[in-house]
């Protein structure tokens, strides 16, 4: 395994520090918002050294206390249940849902390592799974830990956990596959979600592979993963021009042997952190980095983040922010009040991502399918209500009301309150814009040189807050 320090010693590398511009790039790519105390922090850092203090802050583990049902949970026996305790039972479920998806937006509003947020996060949506589905909180839950502990960690050992993991054996029919009825469902997306993509397997690959994960059950008593040797097909199967008596551990392995996997995820990656569009040479020379590494996920971000791409002024300011991005960074960079985060998971979903419920097996497409006349008009007035100003469009009452137990001349109170305590250094209208837009698109000339909460509000209307 390649170390972390070498890796980043052997890319090329910018000398002198970051200007305050570079350092907000940098800390919103990787993070949610960058705060002008970080943005001063990182400053003095070269490009390297900025990218190394980011990845040795990242941490593994969620800060905020878990739910109080997430220990000591069996599955219900639902034959033993009447319609009555079932329905109960489902009221239960919505209930501790909600509950979970709140818990993931205090911590992703409130880690002090950000960064390992935004990884938990995107790996969530790559290998997807689903409360609506699942039907079982502390199964997703524990899908979560896994994710946070692998966010930065290994690639290849979060495959093969993955792989074992009761959300997803329950959400993609895995659990009951069995040798004389072998399932599809799992071995097709793990070759065309998880690693390869389409066009870079055959239907003859997913046949036998499924095979191969026949028996990978759970446990009725715990939950918990288990293998169900009398379900398994020991029988030779052919796998990506491979013949032998594979099993599930055997069929990841020849995945992670093979060259597109590294790629794949490089990809996604790219689309995630640079750019919508991945180059090509640049994604071979990290794919190559990353099987080196033996699928190291820190050297590979240290690449990224350190690779002229990431920095070129082309792309900055054309990501466009999600709504977990959108409402978590405001949080943050505002410091604003939360009186309920189940409150901030409905946001999220009205503004189209439910966190623990993405869409279907390929999760949220993101990119400018995040963008809709109707979202837009949300956006803008969840921002206009957050910071206690009038909001041009209407969104759900329910789904707003809750903003914040202060009220709308009280947030406004805060805003400025804000506004008033930026260092001195950043309380021009100029400096303000820089630290709110990715692409600064409003004259500044026509605005005071001391900056003001109605001034911000201004800037936050503008389309460049939405982007990053």
């Amino acid at each position: 395994m390649l170390p972390l320090f070498l890796a980043v010693l052997l890319l090329p590398s910018a000398a002198g520090a970051l200007t305050r511009e570079e350092a907000r790039h940098l800390l919103v790519r990787s993070g949610f918002a960058a705060e002008p105390a970080e943005i001063a922090a990182f400053e003095p850092l070269s490009r390297t050294e900025a990218v190394e203090r980011l990845l040795r802050e990242a941490g593994s583990e969620a800060r905020a206390p878990a739910p109080p049902w997430t220990v000591g949970w069996r599955p219900p026996r639902l034959e033993d249940l009447s319609s009555e305790e079932r329905r109960l039972l489902r009221r239960q479920n919505r209930e501790r849902g909600l509950e979970l998806k709140g818990w993931w937006m205090r911590e992703m509003a409130t880690s002090p390592a950000p960064l390992t947020e935004v990884m938990t996060l995107f790996w969530h949506n790559h290998f997807t799974s689903s409360l609506r589905k699942v039907k079982a909180p502390v199964l997703l839950y524990r899908q979560n830990v896994l994710f946070r502990k692998e966010a930065l960690g290994n690639f290849a050992r979060l495959l093969h956990a993955v792989a074992r993991d009761p959300a997803m054996l329950v959400y993609l029919d895995g659990a009951r596959s069995k040798k004389d009825a072998p399932n599809e469902n799992f071995a097709r997306e793990l070759f065309e979600l998880f690693t390869l993509g389409e066009g870079h397997f055959g239907e003859a690959d997913v046949k036998d592979a499924a095979r191969a994960f026949t028996g990978w059950s759970l446990d009725r008593q715990s939950g918990a993963f288990h293998l169900r040797e009398g379900w398994h097909d020991g029988g030779e199967k052919t796998v990506l021009g491979q013949r032998g008596r594979f099993d599930g551990e055997d069929v990841i392995a020849l995945l992670l042997d093979h060259p597109r996997t590294a790629a794949f995820v490089v990809e996604k990656l790219w689309r995630t952190f640079v750019s919508e569009t991945p180059e090509p040479a640049e994604v071979q020379r990290l794919a190559r980095l990353f099987r080196e590494a033996g699928y190291e996920i820190k050297p590979l971000l240290a690449a990224i983040f350190t690779s002229d791409a990431f920095w070129a002024a082309e792309n900055r300011g054309r990501l466009i922010k999600s709504p977990v991005d959108l409402l978590v960074g405001t949080l943050r960079l505002f410091d604003l009040p939360v009186e309920d985060y189940g409150d901030l998971a409905r946001l999220s979903r009205r503004l189209g991502q439910d966190l623990f419920d993405p869409p279907n097996v390929k999760g949220w497409p993101g990119g400018s399918d995040w963008i809709t006349t109707a979202s837009l008009l949300d956006r803008q007035a969840l921002l206009a209500r957050v910071t206690g100003g009038k909001a041009r469009a209407t969104m759900q009452r329910s789904a707003m009301q809750d903003a914040s137990s202060t009220g709308r001349a009280g947030r406004a109170r805060l805003f400025d309150a804000w506004v008033d305590g930026l260092p001195a250094t950043w309380q021009s209208a100029e400096s303000v814009s820089l630290l709110l837009l990715a692409v600064p698109a409003v004259d500044v000339e026509v605005l005071d040189l001391r900056a003001s909460g109605a001034q911000v509000r201004q800037l936050l209307s503008d389309p460049a807050y939405q982007v990053k």
